[in-house]
């Protein structure tokens, strides 16, 4: 028995030794990352009519010194869908996400927050517009 405690604890020391050893990346340094660069990150639709569909697209410039990478795309409701870049942008170079808005169903200021899963510093961007839609007319 006191053996096998010897080993399991002589087991668990090279365990502990090897992981604590392995350097983890360091998020704090961004120069390793991709950074991005928004045009602009908001817009305002104005005014529209009932059941419009419009979008608008975002562009964005890569300034980091690695690839980004947009994972997935979240929107808080069905009146919003997203169109991105599924491969890498690479360093210093330009995409763009358009967001499509369909006002049916809508009415009033409208202020929608979508959110970019990345692998930017953050993990995270967002982008937001806003839009009056007039109430339907009888």
């Amino acid at each position: 028995m006191k053996l096998y405690l010897t080993h399991l604890i002589l087991f668990n020391l090279v365990l502990l030794t090897a992981t604590t050893c392995q350097k983890l990346p360091d998020i704090s340094d961004s120069t390793n990352l991709p950074v991005l660069l928004w045009e602009h990150n908001s817009y305002d639709f104005g005014t529209l009519a009932p059941g419009t569909k419009i979008s608008h697209e975002y562009k964005f410039k890569n300034t980091g010194s690695v690839p980004l990478i947009i994972s997935n795309i979240l929107v808080t409701c069905g009146c919003t869908v997203p169109k991105w870049p599924k491969e890498p942008i690479p360093p210093k170079k330009t995409g763009s996400i358009t967001i499509f808005f369909n006002s049916k169903g809508k009415t009033g200021i409208q202020n929608k927050t979508i959110t970019i899963l990345t692998d930017s510093k953050t993990g995270k961007e967002t982008i937001m517009f806003s839009a009056n839609v007039l109430p339907e007319v009888k």
